[in-house]
């Protein structure tokens, strides 16, 4: 790790003239704004590496494999939050995607700056994960450089894992040796290094779609729809009708009861509506197809 840290992108000043403390509110956000109207573009840039991750990240997904993203500082919160997210939204167990910070979950909300410069703890968090073969390990650093994410790609790799970097430079250190390199220039940032800004949203933006894209891959989305959410409060209830109203054409009366039959189970309510079936017949048809309902429903319309 004897790279020079000023030759990084993401540690340039953009302009070291610009008196950005003397500038209105106003001024400062327009600029911000202006900043990350670039960011897209850049992520537009790195989409054909992206969706080769989707496929890996996919097919170890429907073979019974884990998703990890390990991160440290902002990068790692990102994964933790993705992670976080993908079991209500598409009622995947919480083992599936995982997300893994330096210096554990403590670091969510108060920062410990120095466990990102350890490899061995990058490294030992993947042997804490039991990570193995048929996993596939995202390590997520802005700079492409952190030992932390380098240490848990070395040993990701090593335990036979398939392994993907996300970055915010080109030609990363974290680069070496994965499956696919995702490198998402965005340029220097208006504070000088504070990579929470265009990178972390960068990152952001990435994350999204790898989980996202997989997960509707996996049938985890009928259409557009969230078919597997879980609907465990009143908003999420009330979505749950919406969903099933538009993805069978009945009325908000009728998708309530069906939705009651359902056990509020969305993708059991269609494929019951769909296919014709009972609340225990659309269950095993879901089982069967590893809870993609377009697959569910048409398995049965075939027989």
């Amino acid at each position: 790790m004897t790279e020079k840290l000023n030759e990084l992108t993401t540690e340039m000043s953009q302009s070291g003239d610009l008196p950005l403390d003397e500038l209105s509110s106003l001024k400062i956000v327009q600029l911000m704004n202006e900043e990350d109207q670039k960011v897209a573009l850049a992520v537009k840039q790195a989409l054909g590496q992206v969706a080769k991750a989707v496929d890996i990240i996919h097919a170890a997904l429907e073979a019974g494999g884990r998703l990890f993203y390990f991160g440290a500082g902002t990068s790692g919160r990102l994964g933790v939050l993705d992670a976080a997210e993908c079991p209500p939204t598409y009622g995947i167990p919480g083992e599936m995607v995982q997300g893994v910070l330096a210096g554990g979950y403590g670091a969510l909300i108060n920062a410990v700056e120095g466990a990102e410069d350890l490899p061995d703890l990058g490294k030992g968090d993947v042997i804490e994960r039991k990570v193995q073969a048929g996993d596939v390990v995202v390590g997520v650093a802005a700079s492409g450089r952190t030992p932390y994410v380098f240490g848990a790609l070395e040993e990701a790799r090593q335990r036979g894992a398939q392994t993907i970097s996300l970055s915010c430079n080109n030609n990363s250190l974290i680069d070496q040796g994965v499956d696919v390199a995702i490198n998402v220039v965005v340029g220097s940032e208006l504070v000088t290094g504070s990579t929470r800004l265009k990178a972390g949203t960068a990152e952001k933006m990435v994350l999204n779609m790898l989980s996202t894209a997989a997960m509707v891959k996996l049938g985890k989305v009928y259409g557009t729809l969230m078919v597997n959410m879980k609907a465990t409060n009143y908003k999420l209830r009330e979505r749950a009708k919406r969903i099933i109203m538009q993805a069978t054409g009945l009325s908000y009366d009728e998708a309530a009861e069906l939705a009651e039959l359902a056990g509020d189970d969305v993708s059991v309510a269609i494929v019951m509506q769909k296919a014709g079936v009972g609340s225990e017949k659309a269950a095993q048809l879901i089982k069967q197809t590893g809870g993609n309902v377009r697959r569910a429903i048409e398995q049965h319309t075939k027989a």
